[in-house]
């Protein structure tokens, strides 16, 4: 059994989202380990990219900060390897498949490897095209995880029925960002994946209170918060660590609440 689903099966997982290299790399790493210490399960790591089309304005402005930082693949890993050694918190990589295609499937996937990068997400990786992802990633035992959303409803038990690792809802049409509702019949989602899998799902997209993600982790397995605290970097900078904690803390208590 892979990392990312033994996380599942100690209850609800809550599943922080931050922008790799934003406002620096060295934060990177701080900010990791502030929210593995808070509780986070499972920590997602984004790879800037020039051109998100799937983020929303706080994300793109992350990406841009990072790149214009310097940021690039062979520090990432740098960066990686000093998270490593001191928390073995599960670790997926989120991006979009350009620079990963650019760097090489072999070469990075082996590097995620050596570094224990359990997974690796991108969201403009149709289900038709994942296999070319998806067969050197095994090869190097990283899950890719598959994206179900609320227009995938004639493939939701196709794409679930091949899913590794866990699998991720989006919660809405459109791009990325924080939401003060949900339109989408979330319930009936998770519904038809479960009636195909015994693979977890976690809801992501426009979470950011504590009460959102009690009830996202109540319809699933667990939640996943990005653009509310790639906000809170942006707001506070050098000096995220202690409110990133704090946050973290008290949004893996909720999805505790969840039973």
């Amino acid at each position: 059994m892979s990392r990312i689903k033994e996380i599942f099966n100690k209850g609800k997982a809550f599943i922080p989202f931050i922008t790799a290299g934003d406002p620096s790399l060295d934060k990177t790493v701080d900010y990791v380990l502030a929210m593995a210490d808070a509780g986070a399960d499972l920590i997602e790591i984004g790879i800037p990219f020039s051109d998100p089309t799937a983020e929303g304005v706080v994300i793109q402005e992350a990406n841009i900060r990072a790149l214009q930082a310097g940021f690039t693949m062979e520090k990432l890993f740098e960066t990686v390897a000093k998270i490593r050694e001191k928390s073995d918190i599960p670790l997926i990589f989120m991006t979009y498949i350009n620079p990963v295609f650019h760097y090489g499937y072999d070469a990075f996937f082996q590097k995620c490897q050596e570094l224990s990068v359990d997974g690796f997400i991108s969201p403009d990786v149709p289900y038709e095209e994942k296999a070319e992802v998806s067969e050197v990633a095994k090869k190097y035992g990283v899950d890719v995880i598959s994206m179900v959303s609320p227009t995938s409803d004639e493939r939701i038990a196709k794409i679930a029925a091949e899913a590794d690792g866990f699998i991720y809802v989006v919660s809405s049409m459109g791009v990325t960002g924080v939401r003060s509702q949900f339109s989408t019949d979330l319930d009936r989602i998770v519904s038809k994946i479960r009636e195909t899998t015994d693979t977890p799902c976690a809801i992501g997209f426009g979470i950011s209170t504590p009460e959102q993600a009690e009830k996202m982790a109540g319809i699933a397995d667990g939640a996943i918060v990005g653009s509310a605290i790639v906000k809170i970097v942006a707001t506070h900078k050098d000096e995220a660590a202690r409110p990133l904690y704090a946050y973290v803390k008290e949004m893996k208590a909720a999805v505790e609440d969840a039973g």
